[in-house]
């Protein structure tokens, strides 16, 4: 989680440096909207894209060996006391902010419902009895109820308004402001809304300019109005800063040729944010013996790391006395933490450390001889004890009991399971019959075990370690 935070906040950086330094300036004012809006959203999804590629391994023997050594990794971690502090603070500032957030909402509504209103076609005026300056809420747009009765707001700054409510300036301003919610200990957030809050005053001001205002006039009408009065965070207001920044831009002129440069100038941009915080994932694919549909999965799925985070997390919280662990939870676990890449087991759950030992293994059970042993039937004879060259040749004394069959090999035995239709698993993984016949001629070390299911056919489970008996 701490990577993909770091890689969100350089891309994020990245598009705002590019901004300031090529855009911001220009009278592309309409084209700087939706760029800073998308770069806000794609510099949270750019560090979750992962590109896989697939490498080939030769031999299934390497395909075994990779198998072996992922079972065998081991699970060494232990409680994250400082990260736990940490998601404890975020959490606070979450709070913090998020209630911020609802209070400011709650006043822009509270005005609005309180106080008079004029509708003028889709656009309302709400007329308030406090000296404000005029600004601007979706299409709400707020006066002072005895300057607008009277005549006093000029014209321009009427159609100022009349701009950030017919362009629905303010779903940008939400946004940015959830994203502040979330993203509170990143200051380049803060940054970002002053960005998108000041293009709002030059499409506003834009807007203005075209109606044929004069561009000096309306300059001194920005003076007269600006002023140090505050105005709600989530509205759009004349008296915003950078009134210098602002005169500068309304006689800024950018030409076609300098507007096209400078957007192909982001193809690059892109492909390099995209390729440096991305992410890249190598899946092995045996060749040899397995077919395009059995590529070895080496990571675990989005919905299996859900799940692990969820049991993890739950018997993390335990402590090491009241840790009561159940044994289809522990073997999933186990299942979801193998199949992680090394990406994944980094960014997941630490997994629980404190889980009770493994139960000891059954006693053997010793025959104890019957203290009352069923007499011999009457009149059975005893065994005779067969002699070489001394009775082994009368007929009367029975032959010697043939030798015992020699154990058949593990390879003549799964090859003869797989000609009866049997079912495979390698480590709990189903299997077909070629990829269990690779294994055992890779590796005639390892453990197998044969057993009949419910349907009648044979059931062949094959392990790296010893397979317990139900």
């Amino acid at each position: 989680m701490e990577m993909y935070i770091f890689k969100s906040a350089l891309c994020l950086v990245s598009f705002f440096v590019f901004y300031k330094a090529l855009l911001e300036n220009t009278s592309l004012h309409s084209f700087k909207r939706f760029y800073l809006l998308l770069a806000v959203l794609v510099s949270f999804i750019i560090p979750i894209i992962t590109f896989t590629s697939y490498e080939e391994i030769e031999t299934a023997t390497s395909l075994a060996n990779l198998l072996v050594v992922n079972s065998e990794t081991a699970i060494e971690s232990q409680f994250n006391y400082i990260g736990i502090t940490l998601w404890t603070i975020y959490g606070l500032g979450v709070l913090f902010f998020g209630i911020k957030f609802v209070r400011n909402l709650g006043t822009m509504i509270y005005k609005i419902r309180r106080n008079p209103k004029m509708r003028s076609r889709n656009i309302i005026n709400v007329l308030l009895a406090e000296p404000i300056v005029p600004h601007t809420f979706f299409h709400f747009i707020f006066f002072n109820r005895e300057n607008f009765e009277s005549g006093e707001i000029p014209q321009e700054v009427i159609d100022h308004e009349l701009t950030h409510a017919r362009e629905k300036h303010s779903f940008d301003i939400l946004l940015i402001e959830l994203c502040l919610v979330v993203c509170w200990f990143n200051p380049l957030f803060h940054y970002m809304k002053r960005a998108i809050k000041l293009n709002h005053e030059f499409l506003a001001d834009r807007s203005v300019l075209k109606t044929g205002t004069d561009t000096t006039n309306y300059q001194k009408t920005l003076l007269a109005f600006s002023s140090n009065v505050s105005t709600p965070q989530l509205a759009n207001s004349i008296n915003y800063s950078f009134i210098k920044k602002r005169f500068t831009v309304m006689k800024t002129k950018t030409s076609r040729r300098a507007a096209w440069l400078r957007s192909l100038l982001l193809l690059p941009l892109l492909a390099i944010v995209l390729f440096s915080f991305s992410s890249r994932e190598i899946m092995p694919v045996e060749t040899n013996d397995l077919t395009e549909d059995e590529i070895v999965q080496t990571s675990a799925t989005r919905e299996e790391m859900k799940e692990y985070n969820r049991l993890a997390k739950k018997y993390n919280a335990m402590t090491a006395g009241n840790m009561n662990i159940k044994q289809k939870d522990l073997k999933r676990m186990e299942y979801i933490y193998h199949k992680m890449s090394p990406k994944q087991k980094a960014d997941a759950e630490p997994f629980p450390v404190n889980l009770p030992p493994p139960p000891p293994p059954a006693p053997e059970i010793e025959e104890i001889p019957n203290p009352n042993p069923a007499p011999n039937a009457v009149g059975a004879p005893k065994p005779v004890k067969v002699v070489a060259g001394v009775n082994d040749g009368d007929l009367a004394v029975p032959p010697p009991p043939p030798p015992p069959p020699e154990p058949e090999p593990v390879l003549d035995h799964i090859i003869r399971m797989a000609k009866n239709g049997a079912t495979f698993y390698y480590e709990g993984e189903k299997i077909s019959s070629d990829r269990a016949i690779a294994l055992i001629k890779a590796n005639d070390q390892l453990h197998v075990q044969s057993s009949s299911s419910n349907s009648g056919k044979p059931v062949v489970k094959i392990s790296t370690k010893p397979i317990k008996l139900n």
